[in-house]
């Protein structure tokens, strides 16, 4: 295989790519036998027509099924020998193939090269979760208010499912510390990523942002749409949906290949649950301190 690899810019690459001998020679052997299995032509029982007939019905969907065969093989096998990080589906051209040789040019987004350092022992200042009394009975008089009810006693925490008012509280002051915590946990993982961004530059590869945008907005129209907005009002809004999810999928699109940087660099798997397994990472590198 010959390859030959052109840097665009940092996210996009331009690959030629071409092979030529026994691995197309023997595609075509092979996707002949196939089509020779099941081809009817007439005169010839199935299966059994010479080979010289089947080129003359069948040229041009062996030629297909090949291209449809080789080219993803030989592309995967190229971005393997390269070892190109491709984020989005290639933008293939120039398609040549013929009985012992096939060439064709690739057009791909590679990961950016991100400078990621510095990332481990990070200062975290955190502050401890605490619950008021007064945070409890604020949440238990909305309820009340809510349900119109006289007394906030035992009788209306039953009417909630709690044997007791003192139950409530219970559940209430749980309620309000986890939604805290949780709070406390987004800022300290903002911050964590603000911090190691900061400094790094590079530029974000477009598909990826497009595909982050599209992938946003179809949400947003969900959303909405189960909220009872009509679809006619929605689609309206379309382009002003757009500028404001734009900047949001930017951010999205740049933390996430931040964040895949750190698991190359610690080989932690690139998956759908790589971005949770790098940040639990990260605070477990940081430097924890109480405020």
């Amino acid at each position: 295989m010959k390859t030959e690899v052109k840097k665009l810019d940092s996210t996009k690459c331009e690959i030629n790519i071409a092979i030529t001998g026994d691995q197309v020679k023997n595609k075509f052997e092979e996707v002949f036998a196939q089509v020779a299995k099941e081809a009817k032509v007439p005169g010839f029982r199935p299966g059994k027509a010479p080979r010289d007939v089947l080129e003359k019905h069948y040229a041009s969907t062996v030629h297909e099924q090949v291209l449809k065969e080789l080219v993803p093989d030989v592309y995967n096998q190229a971005i393997a020998e390269e070892k190109l990080d491709v984020i989005e589906l290639p933008q293939i051209t120039e398609v040549k193939l013929d009985r012992l040789s096939l060439s064709f040019k690739v057009t791909v987004e590679v990961t950016p090269e991100i400078a990621v350092k510095d990332y481990k022992n990070q200062i975290i200042k955190y502050k401890a979760v605490t619950v008021s009394e007064d945070e409890i009975k604020r949440q238990i008089d909305s309820v009340k208010e809510s349900r119109q009810a006289e007394n906030l006693d035992d009788k209306f925490s039953r009417s909630l499912g709690y044997p007791s008012l003192a139950e409530l509280e219970k559940v209430v002051e749980r309620q309000i510390f986890i939604s805290k915590e949780n709070q406390e946990r987004q800022r300290i993982e903002n911050e964590l990523i603000e911090n190691i961004s900061k400094g790094l530059d590079f530029k974000l590869p477009q598909g990826l942002v497009e595909r982050q945008t599209q992938d946003m907005l179809r949400q947003t129209k969900i959303d909405l749409a189960m909220k009872g907005l009509p679809r006619e009002k929605i689609e309206e809004q379309e382009k002003l949906l757009l500028e404001g999810i734009q900047p949001e999928a930017k951010k999205q699109v740049r933390v996430y290949l931040i964040l895949s940087q750190i698991a190359k660099k610690e080989n932690i798997a690139i998956d759908d649950h790589m971005p949770r397994k790098v940040m639990e990472f990260l605070l477990s590198e940081a430097d924890w301190r109480a405020t």
